[in-house]
């Protein structure tokens, strides 16, 4: 008897296997279609990997998606964040990495989580021994999306605002980023493969320091070793901005003194673009004046004052250096260029 049972469970057992492996198994197109976007802040990447469920004329916020418990923030597999470098997220730490981010709602405030699982299938397997994060935000209401959407809002150099918006409801939180940290490190790390065999990448990793005023006993360490690979007037004017920077008034001195005598007209102008190409007007105005007097027909000179004072807003200065430029140069093209200029500057 106990035979017979055992061979029609073993029976029924095969009939269900054979019914389970006849589903269909080709790839056909999602529902919810997969979405990614990315934010680069810095040196650091932000990207979201998400899946776009749509209203279709349903209830969503305490419907479709319930209040107090756990969801996807998104359709199908894990709604996935990831940080390339270290970041804040609403003035709170979290390490570089790939995460699951599921989030609870509620009709007032909603919990956003930043779980070290990214592989689980939507919150079904969501575990919270393994969160990262969690935050408190406040719902925002918003103009109407279909289709679920990620954005990422009001970018600035060290931040921005990454929104979950659908429906009627926008879920915003802040990513803040410690730029010149990041770039320093990632500097630290380049100089120690081909980069840290040329003065050049040296010194542009001093003068960062000093234009952000960042690490700079870190910079003055750089600059001497742009300057052990060879003496230029880059490394040593750098050199002297940098220790006058650090109060060494009397040290910054004797070392511009000694850039000054290896300065060339291309020199100076280099640098001054450089400031200019960095926002440090101020200082371009200081070089190309200072190149002016050793070099009264240098026509680049004259053009980055132009530039500099016409970023200052200072329409008069720039407009008197764009004429003499214009008197220098024997390029036709040029020099109407620069009366295009001049006319638009009298006109602010």
């Amino acid at each position: 008897m106990k035979t017979g049972r055992m061979a029609l469970l073993s029976l029924i057992l095969l009939f269900f296997a054979v019914i389970i492996k006849a589903q269909p198994t080709l790839t056909t197109p999602e529902l919810s279609q997969a979405a990614t976007i990315s934010q680069t802040i810095g040196l650091t990447k932000i990207t979201v990997d998400y899946h776009r469920p749509l209203v279709k004329e349903r209830k969503i916020w305490g419907g479709l998606v319930p209040y107090n418990q756990v969801w996807r923030a998104g359709a199908n597999e894990n709604t996935i964040i990831e940080f390339s470098d270290p970041v804040k997220i609403n003035g709170m730490e979290i390490p570089a990495g790939k995460y699951g981010f599921h989030a609870i709602p509620g009709e007032n405030e909603w919990t956003l989580i930043f779980n070290k699982n990214s592989d689980a299938w939507g919150s079904f397997f969501y575990d919270n021994d393994l969160d990262a994060l969690r935050i408190n935000v406040k719902p925002q209401t918003a103009n109407f999306t279909e289709a679920l959407t990620y954005s990422f809002d009001d970018p600035k150099p060290g931040s921005v605002v990454v929104s979950l918006t659908w429906e009627k409801l926008k879920i915003p939180f802040t990513v803040e980023v410690d730029v010149n940290k990041v770039v320093v490190d990632n500097m630290k790390k380049e100089l120690t493969g081909l980069a840290g065999f040329y003065s050049d990448d040296y010194l542009q990793a001093a003068n960062y320091c000093l234009q952000n005023a960042y690490d700079i006993e870190q910079g003055l360490n750089w600059v001497d070793e742009s300057i052990k690979r060879g003496k230029s007037f880059g490394n040593l004017y750098t050199k002297s901005e940098i220790l006058m920077k650090m109060g060494k008034g009397d040290e910054a001195k004797k070392i511009k003194e000694e850039a000054m005598e290896l300065a060339t007209e291309n020199d100076l102008n280099k640098l001054g673009n450089q400031y200019n190409s960095s926002e440090n007007y101020e200082g371009a105005i200081k070089i190309f004046n200072m190149n002016l007097e050793l070099h009264p027909n240098s026509l680049r000179a004259y053009l980055g004052l132009g530039n500099a004072y016409s970023e200052l807003s200072n329409y008069k200065l720039a407009s008197e250096n764009y004429e003499k430029a214009k008197e220098i140069t024997p390029n036709q093209g040029l020099k109407e260029r620069l009366q295009k200029a001049i006319d638009d500057l009298m006109k602010k």
